[in-house]
């Protein structure tokens, strides 16, 4: 079986900033992590290695139990590293967790706050903790997604209560957004409106997202990298055009699957009457397979699905 090759590569910006980081103007990433390794029982985040450029958006994804929710708990200091550097907005995550904590806005899957206590008065006991808050932005955000400030929060949908998660991210001019999952909950009307949000935010170049879903049709409308995590390992970590660029989905006959042919997949599914391979080797897979096989280029879920789930 073809076996999925690991690629320990910082991704690159995209040409617009291309010129900025040679010179060094950019030479403090909005988040760097090299090398960093965290260990439970049963599971190990090793060496893992990303670089967020200031001003982009970075998709994370991966199946299930490969290690995004670990990293970003890493990345804002709720577990603690075993090994590796982490630095947010060019300060390591743990000498400066205070004020870094204060620079970034963070909206978790799963939003918890005291249930019996209304989102004015939790925005109230919020606001404090931040200089820079807004409470005009707030309003606005409020209004933007319909927030009844009145209301208490455990009376809320799981959506409902992601919007006022993300209005308290977004109310204090958090330089870092992170983002897990934050769209499960939401119908696909409001998760529109909200890539919108996020697109308008980046039009100040000091703000930069990690976004961690499983929904990758967002990803291909608003990321400028990705960063594909499985079994607690980078795969790669590129710009998102590069990644869709690069990989194909060979469709075919199961009869030609042998194991020469396996060697130019790094995932395989088959089905009853057919397979689907993925590969970076497009020309040679036409080369090797002819008319027998169908190639079309891969998109992001394409790429998890496979190399996430096929055969390794």
């Amino acid at each position: 079986m073809g076996s999925a090759r690991v690629e320990k590569e910082v991704a690159v910006p995209a040409q617009g900033r291309r010129e900025a980081l040679e010179t060094g103007a950019e030479s403090d990433g909005a988040l760097v992590i090299d090398g960093v390794c965290k260990s439970y029982e049963g599971f190990v985040l090793k060496d893992v290695g990303l670089e967020l450029p200031r001003g982009y958006i970075m998709g994370l994804i991966g199946p299930n139990g490969a290690g995004k929710t670990t990293l970003i708990k890493l990345i804002l200091n709720l577990v603690r590293r075993e090994a590796g550097s982490i630095r947010v907005l060019g300060l390591d995550n743990v000498t400066h967790e205070a004020e870094i904590k204060s620079r970034i806005g963070y909206v978790p899957d799963e939003p918890r706050y005291h249930p019996d206590i209304t989102l004015e008065n939790l925005k109230s006991a919020t606001a404090p903790f931040y200089p820079s808050w807004s409470e005009e932005r707030f309003q606005a955000l409020a209004s933007e997604f319909e927030l009844s400030l009145g209301k208490k929060f455990k009376t809320l949908s799981h959506g409902t209560k992601t919007r006022f998660s993300l209005a308290l991210a977004l109310s204090h001019g958090a330089e870092l957004i992170v983002l897990d999952e934050p769209t499960s909950g939401l119908d696909p009307v409001f998760r529109r409106r909200l890539l919108d949000v996020l697109a308008g935010i980046l039009q100040d170049e000091r703000f930069s997202i990690l976004y961690s879903t499983h929904i990758t049709s967002d990803l291909e409308r608003t990321a400028d990298f990705v960063t594909f995590l499985r079994d607690g390992q980078v795969v790669f970590s590129r710009p998102k055009d590069e990644v869709i660029g690069r990989w194909g989905v060979v469709r075919g006959g199961r009869e030609i699957l042998d194991a020469e042919a396996r060697a130019f997949f790094e995932g395989v599914r088959e089905r009853e009457h057919g397979f689907e391979g993925l590969t970076s080797r497009v020309e040679a897979a036409r080369q090797r397979f002819g008319d027998r096989v169908v190639i079309d280029r891969a998109s992001l879920d394409d790429i998890m699905v496979l190399m996430g789930r096929g055969e390794r």
